[in-house]
């Protein structure tokens, strides 16, 4: 059996290398892993998968930085042109970026099987790019490997159990590469406290709008007069920052920091601010609290059962919840 792998954030690659540590088990399967380029990760150099133990990719494309279209139709011809070169059994996608969209579209029109890992989650808010590509992808597998009951339940509700899919609940394999990695985890150069909150924002939803980011930095710094908060910024969070002249001077901003750091940073807090999806889950995991900076989140059973709050980027919310939320209570 050889499995083309369509691959194109640092995430996802995380996701994979599980995957692929168990693939590699087995003589008789072959992976091709092809790298899209979406997003540039300086961390992502040759030592960063000899670090996680992921395969290196076979193929790079090298496309990232353009519009959703440009980005997803240049994506769709260099995939097609792999695949039609390996002549795959299956192509094997992650989550919801366009280089999954892209990749589940090139199977489809050429009759290969599809398997799409991560499947069947939503947030129910069409205006996330994100949730387009999921949707669009989920219709056009073969297989759905499904997280959680209430990804299987989605699937359920929107009629795929009418549809020639095979709906499988696996589990998370970003909780295998927590585990994984939480023994290989290390410190950042960074000065600590001894009681911390990581936060980290990046989605579009934010840092598009200036009046969402002058909220959740006013919270975050008035949250930070009372306890160290440690941001490693996204390059295009700095600059949009710095281009409106938001002050964070009382966080502690550092650069982008590699998955180990990360895992030490989630382990070691006490408190995770996020607009992440991946970060919510990994709080999770390694039980911490999670408040979320966004209006909705696809891990609704992280809010339902209490271990992590939806707050928005309302400043009063975001205090209220820091002050008020019963985190203790959780774990």
């Amino acid at each position: 059996m050889k499995i083309v792998t369509i691959l194109g954030a640092r995430p996802q690659f995380i996701k994979a290398g599980t995957v692929s540590r168990e693939i590699a088990k087995y003589q008789e399967i072959e992976e091709i892993i092809v790298h899209t380029g979406q997003h540039y990760d300086a961390n992502m150099s040759d030592i960063f998968f000899e670090e996680m133990q992921i395969p290196k990719p076979h193929y790079f494309l090298g496309i990232g930085g353009k519009s959703h279209g440009a980005m997803t139709g240049q994506m769709i011809e260099k995939i097609e042109e792999v695949v039609l070169k390996e002549n795959p059994d299956w192509v094997m996608v992650y989550g919801d970026t366009n280089s999954t969209l892209a990749g589940a579209i090139v199977a489809s029109k050429l009759h290969i099987k599809l398997a799409h890992i991560e499947a069947g989650l939503r947030s129910f808010n069409m205006k996330m790019p994100e949730e387009v590509n999921r949707i669009l992808t989920d219709r056009v597998s073969n297989i759905l490997f499904c997280p959680t009951d209430t990804a299987v339940e989605n699937l359920k509700n929107e009629g795929f159990d009418t549809f020639d899919i095979k709906v499988v609940k696996s589990g998370d394999v970003m909780q295998d590469g927590a585990i994984f990695y939480k023994s290989l985890a290390r410190q950042p150069k960074v000065e600590f406290s001894n009681d911390f909150i990581l936060c980290t924002i990046h989605r579009a939803e934010n840092t598009d709008s200036e009046d969402r980011l002058r909220e959740i930095f006013e919270a975050l710094s008035e949250i930070a007069k009372e306890k160290q908060v440690i941001l490693p910024i996204h390059p295009r969070t700095k600059k949009i920052i710095e281009d409106l002249e938001i002050d964070v001077n009382s966080l502690t901003i550092i650069e982008p920091v590699g998955y180990l750091e990360m895992v030490w940073m989630i382990d070691n807090c006490s408190l995770v601010m996020t607009d992440s999806g991946g970060l919510q889950k990994e709080a999770f995991f390694f039980e911490k609290p999670c408040i979320t900076l966004r209006d909705e989140t696809e891990w609704v059973e992280l809010v339902e059962h209490g271990f992590n709050i939806l707050v928005g980027a309302d400043k009063n919310r975001i205090e209220r919840a820091y002050r008020e939320y019963h985190f203790q209570y959780i774990f």
